[in-house]
């Protein structure tokens, strides 16, 4: 019933108005291949050709044999069995071509390139005098990584895991955390790794694919290296149809490209891969790391999110999705930035105390409920120790 509903309705969309009135009664023609589109989005190939026999079977009996010669040219052209000449609109182009995208999400990313390129460059660079006090970032890095999304291991655990491959005796040594700390230490602690940055679409995606093979390489069963199958969401936030992740991508990559500043294009690539989340897991960990390889790259201070900030940090990216609240996304990674600078990653107690001292290890929900907050550094030393 829905669809034949949808069918009927369609029809009316088809038809050329008559109206003299300013208001249309009937879609335009971009806006029909939209809605073709979006069927096809909601419904599958299968669904839209049943969607298609029923319109066909409707079409004489409502007298609009012409009309639905438009619309199975178009449901033809969009399923790649047809010919692209009857597609005028970029959207449905793209799906003719096999690479369809979110509409939604490209005005975003639109709207966030737009807002980095009128921000004046802010630059924060890897001084040769400063090298010794980030000799164990890239431990801290993978780290948090992990610690955010779940993976906990006290610093203890981790550094024995990382530096001497031990782990507890009622461990296996092949758990998936344990690879996980592994796989991302691995890319964040590579130098030549984490100074590639994607020239085109077509090596984004590549890099995606290759360091997410890495990460997730002791999770067979989350697809490492390949995109998602299945649509995932967390919260109120869905993220892009499996079906639309490498149009997405492309398309969201070629639009960053007017944005130069390293740091803005860190927030933008951070952004764009988390918006798309194209894998089944892993998603926040590859968004971190491609947004420290486009510092690392420029030989600028990279990142880490510390535990005590995940919900300023979840809480940015949230505000950016449903609000376009680009700014705040912005001062959230930049706050992230100058706490990454200021701490001393010479050796663990160096690091541990600056961690301890700026409430680094607190836990999210738990610190903010009781008023503790992220401090940097150089402040914390001025105040009371937070008990």
């Amino acid at each position: 019933m829905r669809s034949s509903s949808t069918a009927r309705h369609g029809w009316s969309n088809l038809t050329p108005s008559r109206s003299r009135s300013a208001t249309r009664r009937t879609l335009t023609a971009v806006e029909i291949e939209h809605w073709v589109d979006t069927l096809i989005t909601e419904r599958g190939d299968d669904g839209m050709n049943r969607l298609r026999d029923q319109a066909r079977a409707l079409a004489p009996v409502l007298g609009r044999a012409t009309e639905f010669q438009h619309l199975d040219r178009l449901i033809s052209a969009a399923l790649t069995t047809g010919d692209l000449a009857d597609v005028g609109s970029d959207r449905l182009l793209a799906r003719a071509v096999g690479l369809p995208f979110d509409e939604r999400r490209l005005a975003a990313f639109e709207a966030l390139a737009a807002d980095l390129v009128d921000r004046a460059p802010d630059v924060v660079p890897a001084l040769e005098i400063d090298q010794s006090r980030r000799r164990l970032l890239a431990f801290y890095e993978a780290y948090f990584s992990n610690f955010i999304e779940g993976t906990e291991f006290t610093l203890d655990e981790a550094a024995a895991i990382v530096f001497d491959h031990a782990v507890r005796a009622d461990r296996p040594a092949d758990a998936p955390d344990i690879h996980d700390i592994h796989g991302t230490y691995d890319i964040v602690a590579d130098v030549t790794e984490m100074s590639r940055v994607p020239g085109s679409a077509v090596e984004f995606e590549q890099l995606l694919l290759r360091r997410h093979a890495t990460l997730m390489g002791g999770r067979p069963d989350k697809l490492p290296g390949r995109f998602k199958e299945r649509a995932n969401r967390a919260g109120t936030t869905e993220f892009v149809s499996p079906d639309l992740v490498i149009g997405t991508l492309r398309q969201g990559f070629d639009i960053g490209r007017s944005v130069v500043s390293p740091f803005a294009r860190a927030v933008y690539m951070m952004f764009l891969t988390a918006e798309v989340h194209p894998f089944t897991d892993g998603n926040g960990r590859v968004a971190r790391i491609m947004m420290n390889a486009e510092l690392v790259s420029a030989g600028e201070v990279r990142i880490i999110i510390p535990t005590v900030y995940r919900n300023n940090y979840l809480s940015a990216l949230r505000g950016a999705t449903h609000n376009g609240h680009f700014a705040a996304l912005y001062a959230m990674v930049d706050f992230a930035r100058r706490w990454t600078a200021q701490v001393d990653f010479a050796s663990r107690p160096s690091a541990e105390a600056d961690l301890a001292r700026t409430n680094a290890t607190r836990e999210a929900t738990e610190a903010e409920n009781a008023g503790v907050r992220l401090v940097l550094p150089a402040s914390s030393s001025k105040q009371r120790p937070t008990i």
